[in-house]
């Protein structure tokens, strides 16, 4: 990788706990999910030794996952949360010690995009990856699960066609997620991938859009990605193709 975002890639044989602020972890690679690789060998309880927020997914692709405060929870089809037991599996996840160096406050109600350009307008100058965390109300959520897969597993952009979208609305809770820069696609998801979870614990799922009526954003850069490949995942150069952007707009914005 270049243009500042250092990648150690690692086995399950290398792995080790580690707990070093601004370094994120991740669970395979983002290309090998989109190709339907939907078996992963970390379990919960070794992506707890690498980070207390984060996203992902359980294998089998059996909802969306969401790091929080060391907690980890599966969001269902339909948007119910459930704790994941911690020797669970993930096909892919990402992972932070959450660490803020920047943090402020949302000054009044604002949409999707009004959000990230506010989190780009406070980020460090300079700053490659962010892990970020809203906490707030929020007017609007819209977010997606998807059922979960059996073998012999499709695409992940044929999956998401199956996709269940439901809106949260005038709800409490916590967004986080991850920004990665373009260069990076193929490794991980580029730009922002979001997850939400209310307050309550009760629902949540990828975020679509969402319209915060008023929150506290914390943003932790990062320029060291530790990726753990699992069997049968290699290491390959992003794929920058046109192909691959419009299968993760699929995957990631519906679009």
């Amino acid at each position: 990788m270049i243009k500042g975002l250092h990648v150690e890639f690692l086995r399950r044989r290398d792995l080790h706990a580690e707990h070093e602020p601004h370094v994120l972890f991740q669970a395979s690679t983002i290309g090998a999910l989109l190709d339907g690789a939907y078996e992963g060998d970390a379990t919960f309880a070794e992506l707890a030794e690498h980070g207390d927020l984060g996203l992902g997914t359980v294998n089998g692709l059996d909802g969306e996952m969401i790091a929080l405060d060391g907690r980890f929870f599966r969001a269902d089809l339909h948007g119910a949360i459930h704790e994941l037991d911690t020797s669970a599996r993930t096909p892919f996840a990402v992972v932070d010690w959450f660490q803020p160096t920047v943090e402020f406050e949302l000054g009044r109600a604002t949409g999707h995009e009004g959000l990230l350009a506010e989190v780009e307008r406070h980020a460090p100058a300079g700053a490659v990856a962010l892990a970020l965390r809203v906490d707030g109300a929020f007017d609007l959520v819209k977010a997606r699960s998807v059922p979960k897969q059996e073998p012999p597993y499709r695409p992940l952009a044929a999956v998401v066609a199956d996709q269940h979208v439901f809106e949260l609305t005038d709800v409490e809770g916590s967004l986080v997620g991850f920004r990665f820069p373009d260069y990076s696609q193929g490794i991980e998801v580029s730009g922002y991938h979001l997850h939400f979870i209310t307050a309550a614990r009760d629902r949540g799922g990828h975020v679509l859009e969402c319209r915060p009526r008023q929150g506290r954003v914390r943003l932790d850069p990062s320029a060291d990605l530790h990726v753990e490949l699992p069997e049968g995942v290699d290491i390959a150069a992003p794929d920058l193709s046109e192909a691959t952007r419009a299968a993760l707009a699929r995957v990631e914005r519906a679009q």
